[in-house]
C-alpha cells in the first residue's frame, strides 16, 4: 500500500474573465506522504492558493484529479483542516468556545472530542486562558488558538494559506516554532503555500518552488538538516540553510 495520503495528478485550472479564458496552473503533479510537511512556493498570483482550494475541495479543478488516501475529492472533505491567514476567531465567543466551534458545526460535540479539546488546551498552553476573549490574549497565542480549532476535529491533513503573515516577524518566528512543534506532536502531514522562502525551508520537508502564472512545478527541493532535534529556528542557523535560501530564490524569477 501507497505511504502517499495526497496524490495531485496532472491537475489544471481554467478561469472565465472579461478578457476571456485565464489559465491558473496547468499539469501539476506531486504527491505528500503521511506525516510529511510540503510547501508550495512561488512568485505572486502564480495560483499557490487555487491549488490549496483544489487539494481542499473547495474549487473544482478544469482537468486533472486529487485524491486523499486512495479516494478522489470531490468535496470538502473531514480529513482536511483549513488555517488561513487570519485566524477568524469570534471575539464575542471565549476562547474555549472558539476551538469547539467546528466541533458543533459538524454535531460531533461529543464527551470525547471535549475531553481531546481540554487535552489540546493543556498541552500547548492555553487552558488558563480558556474562559478569556481573543482580544485578551497576543497575535501568537490567538493562532496557536486558530490551529486547535483545527485540530478539534481531527483532520488528517492540515493546509496552512499564508497562516503566518499577518504577524510581525519576531512573533512569527515564535509562532512557527509553535505550529511546527504542535504538527509534529500529532502526526499530521501539512502543506503550506507561503511567500517566505526561509519560512518554507525552515519547516518544510520538501520545497516545491511553482512558475509564474500558469503555474507549473519548476522544481521540488528535499530540506534535509543535520540538527539532532529538528526545529525551524535550528533549522535556520544551518549551514546549508544559506544554499538551500538561494537555490530556491533563483528559481522563483520573481524580478519577471
Amino acid at each position: 500500500m501507497s505511504e502517499d495520503i495526497v496524490d495531485v495528478r496532472n491537475v489544471g485550472m481554467k478561469y472565465q474573465s472579461l478578457n476571456g479564458e485565464i489559465t491558473a496552473i496547468q499539469d501539476i503533479s506531486f504527491s505528500v506522504k503521511k506525516g510529511e510537511f510540503v510547501s508550495l512556493v512561488g512568485p505572486s498570483g502564480c495560483g499557490k492558493s487555487t491549488l490549496l482550494s483544489i487539494i481542499s475541495g473547495l474549487l473544482k479543478p478544469s482537468q486533472g484529479k486529487v485524491l486523499i488516501e486512495g479516494e478522489e475529492v470531490l468535496k470538502t472533505s473531514e480529513k482536511v483542516g483549513y488555517m488561513l491567514q487570519k485566524d477568524y476567531l469570534f471575539d464575542w465567543r471565549t476562547i474555549y468556545q472558539n476551538v469547539i466551534l467546528g466541533l458543533e458545526i459538524r454535531r460531533k460535540l461529543t464527551p470525547e472530542n471535549k475531553d481531546y479539546v481540554i487535552h489540546l488546551l493543556q498541552t500547548y498552553g492555553l487552558y488558563e486562558f480558556k474562559d478569556k476573549y481573543p482580544k485578551q490574549l497576543s497575535g501568537g497565542m490567538r493562532q496557536r488558538a486558530a490551529l486547535i480549532r483545527t485540530l478539534a476535529v481531527q483532520p488528517e491533513i492540515l493546509l496552512l494559506d499564508e497562516a503566518f503573515s499577518a504577524l510581525d516577524y519576531q512573533t512569527r518566528l515564535a509562532v512557527t516554532e509553535d505550529i511546527y512543534s504542535i504538527i509534529k506532536n500529532e502526526g499530521k502531514t501539512a502543506i503550506m503555500v507561503t511567500h517566505d522562502i526561509a519560512e518554507s525551508i525552515s519547516m518544510s520537508d520538501r520545497v516545491i518552488v511553482l512558475t509564474n502564472r500558469p503555474a507549473e512545478i519548476k522544481s521540488i527541493h528535499k530540506i534535509e538538516f543535520d540538527c539532532q532535534k529538528r526545529t525551524p529556528l535550528k533549522c535556520r542557523e544551518a549551514p546549508n540553510f544559506r544554499e538551500y535560501f538561494n537555490n530556491i530564490w533563483k528559481e522563483l524569477d520573481v524580478h519577471v
